[in-house]
């Protein structure tokens, strides 16, 4: 049976905004070590793309960050300081290598700072003052839409799927691939990121891991990358 969810006009009108391209975080400077697995001849075509987003949605960071939007959400959704806190020192050390590290905070900063002079919210300004520079993507994401009234599950699947279009985007570039391969790709995706929506609203943090060692081993890779397009 299909769960119907609700949610207020002004609630959509931030969702949108903060899951578009315009929004300046910085996304389209990363890969998440996709340029490396193109140079290293792992993904090749759209099948490949496919395949490795969506080992990045069911297995890697996709995974964790999920859950960990989640944690945020409920914590900024009770008020639980603590508890958000704990999700942020959390998400700051679940990085396997440097660069996706660089990838997860550097967006999160952007997006707090953004976020924050746009549409002001004094419990999102404490939490982004307590931890500068330190906050993880997915985890300002999560705050950001628990203190602003958007409801979990599309906070949830709309930032899931702008992750997953963003390394889309990449393979497009670095392949390379025609804009409709892109859309094919991303069109495919969408049972991935529904079930990692799915998932992440029932995980136990205390039990959270990833199972992805050769993504982070490209990512590691790329940090000595003779040419690079992307900084991840």
């Amino acid at each position: 049976m299909a769960t119907i969810i609700t949610i207020e006009p002004a609630a959509l009108y931030r969702l949108l905004a903060w899951l578009s391209p315009a929004y300046p975080v910085g996304g389209f400077s990363y890969s998440h070590g996709l340029e490396a697995a193109v140079e290293a001849g792992s993904v090749r075509d759209r099948a490949g793309l496919v395949g490795y987003v969506a080992a990045v949605l069911r297995a890697g960071t996709g995974r964790v960050d999920g859950a960990l939007l989640a944690a945020a959400w409920r914590a900024a959704q009770d008020g639980d300081g603590p508890a958000l806190d704990d999700a942020a020192a959390l998400a700051a050390a679940w990085r396997g290598t440097a660069e996706t590290a660089l990838e997860s905070l550097q967006q999160g900063a952007a997006f707090a700072a953004v976020t924050q002079a746009a549409w002001p919210e004094a419990h999102l300004a404490a939490f982004a003052a307590r931890h500068p520079r330190r906050l993880s993507a997915a985890v300002a994401f999560g705050a950001a839409a628990g203190f602003h009234g958007v409801p979990l599950r599309p906070a949830l699947a709309g930032w899931l799927g702008a992750f997953a279009a963003n390394l889309v985007s990449a393979g497009v570039r670095l392949v390379p691939l025609g804009q409709t391969d892109g859309q094919i790709a991303t069109a495919a995706l969408h049972p991935v990121i529904e079930a990692a929506a799915d998932v992440a609203l029932v995980a136990d943090l205390d039990r959270l891991g990833t199972a992805t060692p050769t993504i982070d081993l490209l990512s590691m890779r790329h940090e000595t990358q003779y040419t690079r397009l992307f900084r991840s």
